[in-house]
């Protein structure tokens, strides 16, 4: 399966990478904590995964360094990886492996189908951190923070849930800022110079490098306001 799926990938040219001759059987290795089929637990991850009390989700985890911090801090929770490219997958997923992680599953899927692996306010809380910016303004509607992402979010939280993002973007921020409001979440912990123990491969070199990191938490409200 891991080897059909990466070459649809590259068939389809979801991703730009260069062709590792060790990645597919790298990933087979892992391929126990990938998540095959995550539509099917659409609705019942909880109930395939009793012992956790609830599901948290990362969009674009990366090379998986936040998830698997996360995940080792709050053995209760099970964290739902979505990470389409290879090339960073398998290094998230070698790192759950290579610690023992047991509440940390990997989806090889797209953000913007978030809607077909998790039902509505099945998910507890959901991180963004350093999406591509998407910088020109005829691209707005491809970031993460769009009100068209945001209205996935919304529906896949349960009442209350929490959205946590992180850039080092100050003008997708701003932007950001704007569009959670407008669209009727509320926000706290707004930081222009946001310090943490958890961070993601990006985030560590950019604080070597003296950059601040912006971050906000943007809770569920009872009504969504945009679209």
């Amino acid at each position: 399966f891991v080897g059909l799926w990466y070459y649809h990938l590259r068939s389809v040219k979801q991703v730009r990478m260069r062709k590792k001759p060790n990645l597919i059987p790298r990933l087979e290795r892992c391929a126990h904590v990938l998540e095959n089929s995550p539509e099917a637990l659409r609705g019942s991850w909880l109930d395939a995964y009793p012992v956790y009390d609830e599901v948290h989700v990362e969009l674009g985890c990366g090379k998986g360094r936040f998830t698997c911090d996360m995940a080792e801090q709050n053995p209760r929770v099970l964290f739902a990886a979505v990470e389409k490219v290879p090339d960073a997958l398998v290094v998230a997923m070698e790192r759950a492996c290579e610690r023992g992680l047991t509440n940390v599953r990997f989806l090889a899927k797209d953000a913007a189908s978030l809607a077909e692996y998790f039902a509505p306010a099945e998910v507890g809380r959901i991180y963004i951190n350093f999406p591509d910016p998407w910088p020109k303004k005829k691209q707005f509607k491809r970031r993460l923070t769009a009100p068209s992402f945001q209205k996935l979010c919304f529906d896949a939280l349960k009442p209350g849930g929490e959205i946590w993002f992180k850039t080092d973007n100050v003008p997708l921020f701003e932007w950001s800022l704007e569009q959670y409001e407008g669209c009727g979440w509320t926000l706290k912990d707004v930081s222009r110079d946001w310090h943490d123990t958890v961070m993601t491969d990006y985030e560590a070199k950019f604080r070597e490098q003296g950059v601040k990191i912006n971050r906000l938490v943007a809770v569920k409200g009872d009504v969504f306001r945009c679209g």
